[in-house]
């Protein structure tokens, strides 16, 4: 009697368990999924990555991306070094990242970056749209404005350097406001990166006086590839979730190809993420972009000139090579 009243509760208390058991491990990995902390500042250079998370790309791919916006490259960096933060995306000064390599070596891993030229815009000289400046060696002795972190601020007296603009005073100040302090007369000149110089080319405040600069001045060729922002992921999330990384490094691809094949549409993705909007985003030139594993040696080679300036300026504490950040898939 007693068995055959518990006979139905033990299958059902079997069947609740195998329920269980196949349940289980889908619940734990939901809960076990790493979340992306990507760092990012609002240029334009970051394209890609806004286009994959507005895209739904990272979705698609099962991962849990949050971008985290921030003032400067900089900022960025230091947010991945205290772990506050998990990658940096595309913009985020390659300088910057490589400071913070130096400081906690094998922390960075470089898994995209984006080349810039005379020809693939993205930093630039402007100065106010009524000056009678006309070349970058005409500021001597004038005041110059440029983006925050060291990065910037070392391209900035460089190129000046390089360029004949001697006694020139680099002001460091955000980005966001450089078309502001050019129009109110507060600099003569400032360093910047795109989309600053649309900004204030649209609203009719600024001119560019020089695109390319540090392709021209630092790398000796107008068109050379300057690598000067990257996207990288921290070493440690890529440890503890190696498959999850190779997911979130193919999804970010993703965005990549979209702006290569479809720029026009692209662009539209700068809104909400830097400070153009509407139909403005379509006068925005963009930057290009080199996965890991498209490196040439050539590209290399740039790249590794970009980084040796700093080492020559003893802002890195010893030379760093770039072969030892890149993303090993």
């Amino acid at each position: 009697m007693t068995s055959s009243i518990n006979a139905p509760r033990r299958r059902l208390l079997k069947a609740t368990a195998a329920l269980g058991t196949l349940a289980a491990p889908a619940l734990v990995r939901a809960q076990a999924g790493p979340k992306f902390r990507i760092g990012y500042w609002p240029i334009a250079a970051g394209l890609p990555f806004y286009a994959a998370v507005e895209l739904g790309y990272f979705k698609e791919a099962g991962l849990d991306v949050e971008p985290v916006r921030f003032a400067g490259a900089q900022q960025v960096m230091e947010a991945v070094l205290s772990g506050r933060a998990d990658g940096t995306a595309n913009g985020t000064g390659s300088a910057n990242i490589a400071i913070g390599e130096l400081a906690a070596p094998g922390t960075f891993k470089v898994f995209c970056s984006n080349p810039s030229n005379a020809k693939n815009v993205l930093d630039e000289f402007i100065v106010p749209a009524s000056s009678t400046v006309k070349t970058i060696a005409d500021l001597k002795g004038k005041r110059v404005g440029s983006g925050p972190g060291i990065q910037n601020v070392t391209l900035a007296r460089t190129v000046l350097e390089r360029a004949g603009a001697s006694g020139a005073t680099v002001v460091e100040l955000p980005i966001g406001q450089h078309v502001a302090s050019l129009a109110a007369g507060q600099l003569d000149a400032c360093y910047t990166l795109e989309p600053t110089g649309t900004i204030g080319r649209l609203n009719g405040t600024t001119r560019v006086l020089e695109a390319g600069v540090i392709a021209r001045y630092i790398l000796g060729d107008p068109l050379a590839p300057w690598f000067g922002g990257s996207a990288s992921l921290a070493s440690a999330i890529i440890q503890k979730s190696p498959a999850e990384s190779k997911k979130f490094v193919a999804a970010y691809a993703r965005g990549v190809a979209f702006v290569r094949s479809k720029p026009v549409e692209a662009r539209a993705y700068l809104k909400g993420y830097t400070p153009i909007e509407g139909a403005l985003t379509g006068e925005v030139p963009l930057a290009a972009y080199t996965m890991h594993n498209e490196f040439t040696p050539a590209d290399i080679a740039h790249f590794q000139k970009f980084f040796d300036l700093f080492s020559e300026k003893g802002i890195f504490t010893s030379r760093l090579m770039v072969d030892s950040m890149l993303y090993k898939a």
